[in-house]
């Protein structure tokens, strides 16, 4: 009997147990051993909760496979969603606000992060990982140049004399070197103070139509003619590919490098092992521009809708945990990306890392330096996955030498059919 009556208490715990999936984009060891291991933590203190963190591949595998999920009925209690593909997160009904499960204070998230979250007055989100786009450079190799490494360039003119006197220095290595991705060009238009989209950048209204058009566009098109007219510029040949840009930087065959201020810790790392010394200065901006600020990048998290009230609870909760005050400074300091809390960044004053680690605090001052604006709150469409690589496959055409006003027609017209082709979903 005694026995019997264990069985069944322990079936019953089994029972009980609450198991949560979080899907999310992080397949490196360092970033996704972090994330596992803020899970083994939590469940620790929570016996009756299993949260199981899965990397999904990237942005775009990872909100297709979420909504593939949803559809057939399994979809994971949570979601890592990339800023770019809020609306269609919103859209795709299948997911439910935080607030649906809990009230919660959002008071002490920064307010950039935060507001790109808010659609329609509305959070319906927990901002996860935060970033913006920062100049990596090699202190060593602009040394050998004649360069200064406490003046890193700060404008497209500035980068382009640099490589100037770079290309003179006989150096053997390329001046530039960057992934060509959509979320740097919408960073660009925002420095500019022109939206990406028309209708306040789809905040006031749904997007209709891009801004490929505008001279700020075409502007950021001259500049990659011009790079690659006298072979400054170096990427990998494949669009989007972060890690392959980051390896030529690391590997010192560019001197100057754009990506997300998130790869601060691993570039560093990259760095140290190739033997030379990074700075990391403000994103270069177009000459003659006033410097508006940046558009939020990165992902927050979403909550699945058709799951069980205990499954929703325990996700959140799990959520808010993750994003505590501890654990987002401490995926700060591991990561770069923006430690979301006002309460973190105290206590990262606190504890005195920005003077320790002086390279975080310029992408930090450049995101709450921002100036709101629809151009700086950044760009809702559902389309963004097709509209991006519309963008990005025009700057390749520039690279292979597709003349700037041809390349910009055809990425608009992409761009915009795609934004048509998806709002006639909502008619």
């Amino acid at each position: 009997m005694r026995k019997i009556m264990l069985t069944l208490a322990l079936l019953g715990t089994a029972a009980a147990q609450t198991n949560i999936e979080f899907w999310h984009t992080f397949g490196d060891p360092k970033r996704g051993n972090w994330i596992q291991s803020r899970a083994d933590d939590y469940n620790k203190m929570h016996p009756g909760t299993m949260v199981k963190p899965v990397a999904k591949g990237n942005d775009s595998e990872l909100i297709t496979a979420t909504i593939l999920a949803a559809r057939q009925g399994n979809p994971p209690a949570l979601a890592q969603i990339f800023e770019g593909g809020s609306q269609l997160a919103l859209d795709s009904g299948i997911f439910q606000p935080v607030s649906a499960v809990k009230n919660v204070d959002f008071s002490d998230y920064i307010k950039p992060v935060i507001n790109y979250y808010t659609i329609g007055g509305k959070v319906n989100s927990l901002p996860f990982n935060s970033s913006s786009p920062v100049l990596y450079y090699n202190k060593d190799l602009m040394q050998k140049a004649g360069l200064n490494p406490k003046q890193p360039p700060t404008t497209f003119g500035g980068l382009l004399a640099d490589c100037k006197k770079i290309e003179a220095a006989n150096l053997g290595v390329t001046c530039f070197g960057m992934s060509l991705n959509g979320w740097f060009f919408e960073n660009w238009m925002a420095e500019q103070g022109v939206p990406f989209l028309n209708n306040d950048n789809g905040r006031s209204g749904r997007a209709t139509a891009t801004n490929l058009d505008s001279p700020a566009a075409k502007t950021i098109f001259q500049f990659f003619k011009t790079m690659q007219d006298n072979k400054y510029f170096s990427y990998t040949g494949r669009l989007e590919d972060f890690d392959g840009s980051d390896a030529i930087f690391t590997n010192q065959k560019v001197v100057f490098h754009i990506t997300s201020t998130s790869k601060i810790g691993n570039n560093g790392d990259g760095a140290k092992r190739a033997g030379f010394q990074m700075g990391v200065g403000k994103l270069p901006i177009p000459t003659g521009s006033k410097r508006n600020g940046v558009v939020l990048g990165g992902a927050s998290i979403w909550l699945a809708k058709n799951i069980s009230k205990a499954e929703a609870e325990a996700a959140l909760d799990f959520t808010l945990y993750l994003t505590n005050t501890q654990n987002m400074a401490d995926w700060h300091k591991l990561t770069g990306y923006y430690p979301v809390r006002q309460s973190s960044i105290a206590l990262l004053r606190k504890e005195g890392w920005f003077k320790q680690a002086p390279l975080q605090l310029v992408a930090f001052n450049q995101q709450t330096n921002t100036v709101p604006s629809p151009a700086t709150a950044g760009a809702l469409n559902g389309a963004s996955p097709q509209v991006r690589r519309a963008v990005e496959e025009g700057l390749q055409r520039v690279l292979s030498g597709t003349p700037v006003d041809a390349a910009l027609a055809e990425a608009k017209t992409k761009a915009d059919a795609a934004i048509a082709d998806y709002n006639a979903n909502f008619k």
